[in-house]
């Protein structure tokens, strides 16, 4: 994930340098690429959100805006140098990254609430409403098909107890704990949700019971 993370936030920095040496190169003419620094800013804003599902908030929209908010003003800049006013640069680089930032906060906002919408907060696994779709879909392919799917449903025995007697932080901690483990020992074609409070369910597709037998020895013997 984090290799991921380092190409993409590459990928952006190029995007900056490609933009900044098309716009200096078309200035003068009746072509503008000046809106194509909204690009990188929007590409930003999504690694920042992908990030900040996993930890604390991240400022990667808000840094890329300033650099591409500098970037367009230096390929401005350069075309008439020196004799261009230090003043109108500064100001010129404060209001757009002013405008790029609340352009990057806002894009991240609705990337987030859009996963979130489909993401369990503490654990990162599908919840309720991701399960009941995929399980909707896996049905229908499963009717027209013929292929049967099978359903594991779990729970954390005395997990009330658990919290009343260590804390609801430790609580939050074997919930994640058993969610890495049940992912880790999960196939890529599998959904693994969290649908209520200690309460997970595996929609395994096209397996038969011989093979959820397998799956279910799998985590039982890593659980324990």
């Amino acid at each position: 994930m984090q290799k991921n993370m380092f190409w993409r936030f590459l990928l952006v920095v190029a995007e900056i340098a490609l933009i900044t040496f098309l716009d200096y190169e078309v200035a003068g003419t009746y072509y503008s690429l000046d809106v194509l620094y909204c690009l990188p800013v929007i590409q930003a804003a999504r690694i920042g959100a992908i990030r900040s599902l996993r930890r604390s908030d991240t400022q990667t929209s808000t840094v890329v805006g300033v650099v591409s908010a500098l970037a367009w003003s230096v390929a401005e800049a350069a075309v008439v140098w020196p004799t261009y006013p230090l003043f109108a640069f500064a100001m010129n680089v404060f209001t757009r990254s002013v405008t790029f930032t609340v352009l990057g906060r806002v894009v991240a906002k609705l990337w987030k609430e859009r996963e979130y919408s489909r993401k369990d907060v503490l654990t990162g696994l599908a919840n309720r409403l991701e399960f009941t779709e995929r399980f909707e879909a896996e049905q229908v392919r499963s009717e027209r098909s013929g292929n049967p799917y099978s359903l594991l449903f779990i729970d954390i025995d005395q997990f009330k107890t658990l919290n009343d007697d260590y804390g609801h932080n430790v609580g939050d901690t074997a919930l994640k704990v058993l969610s890495g483990i049940l992912s880790g020992n999960s196939r890529s074609v599998d959904t693994v949700a969290r649908i209520g409070g200690d309460e997970f369910v595996l929609l395994f597709p096209e397996t038969n019971e011989y093979i959820c037998g397998i799956l279910v020895t799998r985590i039982r013997t890593v659980a324990e």
